[in-house]
């Protein structure tokens, strides 16, 4: 079996729990210590039950909380050469873990497969994790999907994949000009039309479980992403589930 929560979900922080057997990794960590101590304590759980953390990116919603949290509680984290040198308050360097985002790994009884992506970061990627049998794969902080993304994520048992904004809405909305280019552009985060595409293109006949993330408050609404994705699915829109920033999303399981 492998289960999953989230502690948070969009641009106010993102973190994201995986186990499977007796492992518990954190996926990014955008929350201040206390904050990801609550909400662990919410899904059950204390920080000295994690293992690693595992990240993403150096973007301050996916790794402001990471150093705090890794060195209070002697955590390894787990991340790229690239992320590591935009890192400017990194914890103890015996705590930090390199990787190829190209070259899987195994933390305890969790495999975990990187993949990079199109994104304004220095090397950037997201993952699928396994406990041999189930596949959890995870996508979010990308500007446009490749051959790559597709294949690695096809297959997978459940999904959690950024449905970030509505076109149309962004193009009408507050954001400044410039920010809207690159919300839009190649390198910044995907639509819902963007991730509908990806989720119609890719096999799902083994999914479970659907959960969007890291939906933009201003630029997007849980029921345009739904309804987006339930028609790349062919299903209802009340079968997929949408993290909240404040809530997260409760424990799944894949069994």
């Amino acid at each position: 079996m492998i289960r999953f929560a989230m502690l948070g979900s969009g641009s106010k922080g993102n973190s994201a729990v995986i186990g499977a057997g007796r492992t518990r990794v954190l996926l990014d960590c955008g929350l201040p210590l206390a904050e990801t101590e609550a909400r662990l304590q919410r899904l059950g759980l204390a920080a000295e039950d994690l293992d690693a953390v595992v990240v993403t990116h150096e973007h301050a919603d996916h790794l402001s909380g990471v150093a705090r949290l890794a060195q209070r509680y002697r955590l390894p984290v787990w991340l790229t050469p690239g992320t590591r040198k935009s890192w400017r308050e990194a914890p103890d360097a015996d705590l930090l873990r390199h990787f190829s985002p190209h070259q899987p790994f195994a933390i305890g009884d969790l495999a975990v497969e990187p993949f990079p992506v199109p994104h304004d970061a220095r090397e950037p990627c997201q993952y699928v994790f396994g406990d041999g049998a189930f596949r959890v794969g995870v996508l979010s902080d990308a500007g446009s999907v490749t051959p790559h993304m597709r294949a690695v994520l096809s297959g997978c048992h459940a999904l959690l994949v950024e449905f970030n904004h509505d076109g149309e809405m962004l193009a009408r909305g507050p954001y400044p000009a410039a920010l809207k280019r690159r919300v839009a552009g190649d390198r910044g985060h995907l639509s819902n039309a963007q991730a509908a595409a990806l989720l119609a293109a890719i096999d799902c006949s083994r999914l479970r479980h659907l959960v969007l993330i890291h939906l933009s408050e201003i630029n997007n609404t849980p029921e345009l992403a739904r309804r987006a994705a339930a028609a790349a699915l062919n299903c209802t829109p009340d079968w997929i589930a949408c993290a909240h920033q404040e809530r997260g999303l409760d424990w799944c399981e894949v069994k």
